[in-house]
């Protein structure tokens, strides 16, 4: 969410996650906010991540992992990461624990709903619904722009 606010925005300040959680909240769906906070990869790097993979609510589980598969299309978890180790060269270690839950959390989540991770795909109606919110000026128009993932 914070990404596709205008760079001077003041919720841009908080960095990746709390701002989104903070858009979300004053946009009226606090319900969203734990969500998206809870998301950024490098949480899944920090030494709690293994209870937090036990402990955290379905729907935290589900958009960390939509957030790991996610650019402007679906990839796997390995172009997602190694796009991050190319770009932050330094945290390749937290990354690797970090690719490590997520991979654990895919097996969980796929299992769950009974497809392998080659079978998740974008939903039919995301670029329809992303299409209406810039024409009506409630979203960024770089939101689609594959350049600005």
């Amino acid at each position: 969410m914070d990404k596709a606010l205008p760079r001077e925005h003041p919720l841009r300040g908080l960095g990746h996650g709390a701002a989104g959680a903070a858009w979300v909240r004053q946009a009226g769906h606090p319900e969203l906010a734990r969500a998206i906070e809870a998301h950024p990869v490098s949480r899944l790097a920090e030494a709690a991540a293994e209870r937090w993979l036990i402990e955290a609510p379905i729907e935290e589980r589900i958009v960390t992992y939509a957030d790991k598969r996610a650019t402007q299309r679906v990839v796997s978890l390995e172009q997602r990461f190694e796009r991050w180790r190319r770009r932050h060269p330094e945290y390749t270690d937290g990354l690797a624990r970090a690719q490590a839950m997520t991979q654990r959390l895919e097996a969980e989540l796929c299992q769950a709903i009974g497809i392998a991770p080659t079978a998740v795909e974008r939903l039919r109606w995301v670029d329809a619904a992303i299409a209406r919110a810039q024409a009506n000026g409630s979203l960024a128009q770089h939101v689609t722009d594959p350049s600005a993932a």
